[in-house]
């Protein structure tokens, strides 16, 4: 999957934002879940690009997606400054209007990651908010599973069981895209969309960045200080790269 968008790596791999339209992703995906097809929607920040670029394998594990959006305003930015619109498409903020398609479509949804008591809130908060919805499988893997390993075996024998066609994953990245590389194609009427934290903040697990913040694009701020240790490093390498980024931009546009 190539193109002129700046989200490439050390070894001139250049991974495509596929949707870049919000309203036009959302139909497609309303006509998948109609049709009973199924789907990968991965949701690619700078974090994201930075593991792309250390790690080869994860490569192809975003070229396995049938569809990739923009999480993150620098993507946005990146991606316009080569010549290109894109919408920002947070994984997080795709939960409800997917639970609204998948109401329209009778579709049972499934809720993979975080733990027991996390799932179950929201599983009741959106149930409640969309009448009809069925949440009909609920997994919190054990901390640190492999998503190649024997427990992803179960997680979609469990799914399969289940009946779901649209599976939330709450795994973080790269274990969530991973997840969703592996088990596909033995599910090829279950739509995978990995959504990072976006369980977490409906069940009030944790706590998103006002919106005021979120308009200025500085919701990484606000994660920061939430959690300094765990999250310096990720963002120190994200502002590394991101000069870089903006020289092969700005060259792909002209």
């Amino acid at each position: 999957m190539t193109s002129s968008d700046p989200t490439g790596g050390k070894r001139d791999v250049f991974l495509r934002v596929t949707d870049p339209d919000r309203d036009a992703f959302l139909k497609d995906i309303g006509a998948r879940m109609a049709a009973g097809t199924g789907f990968s929607v991965a949701t690619i920040n700078l974090d994201h690009v930075v593991n792309l670029r250390r790690t080869p394998t994860y490569v192809a594990v975003y070229e396995a997606q049938t569809h990739v959006v923009a999480d993150g305003n620098p993507i946005v930015w990146l991606s316009r400054m080569a010549g290109r619109k894109v919408d920002l498409i947070p994984g997080s903020e795709l939960i409800f209007p997917l639970c609204e398609l998948a109401v329209a479509a009778d579709v049972p949804v499934a809720l993979v990651g975080s733990t027991d008591a996390t799932l179950a809130r929201t599983a009741a908060v959106l149930e409640a908010e969309y009448p009809g919805l069925r949440v009909a499988c609920r997994i919190a893997p054990a901390f640190g599973f492999d998503p190649a390993g024997p427990e992803a075996a179960d997680i979609a024998r469990r799914l399969d069981a289940s009946g779901a066609g649209l599976c939330f994953l709450a795994l973080g990245s790269p274990k969530q895209e991973r997840l969703a590389a592996n088990i596909q194609d033995g599910l090829p009427s279950v739509g995978f969309v990995s959504i990072g934290a976006g369980l977490d903040f409906i069940a009030g697990t944790q706590t998103r960045a006002p919106v005021w913040m979120r308009k200025l694009a500085l919701e990484w701020l606000w994660r920061l200080a939430a959690n300094p240790r765990r999250l310096a490093g990720r963002y120190g390498r994200c502002i590394a790269i991101f000069p870089g980024l903006v020289f092969q931009a700005i060259r792909a546009r002209y």
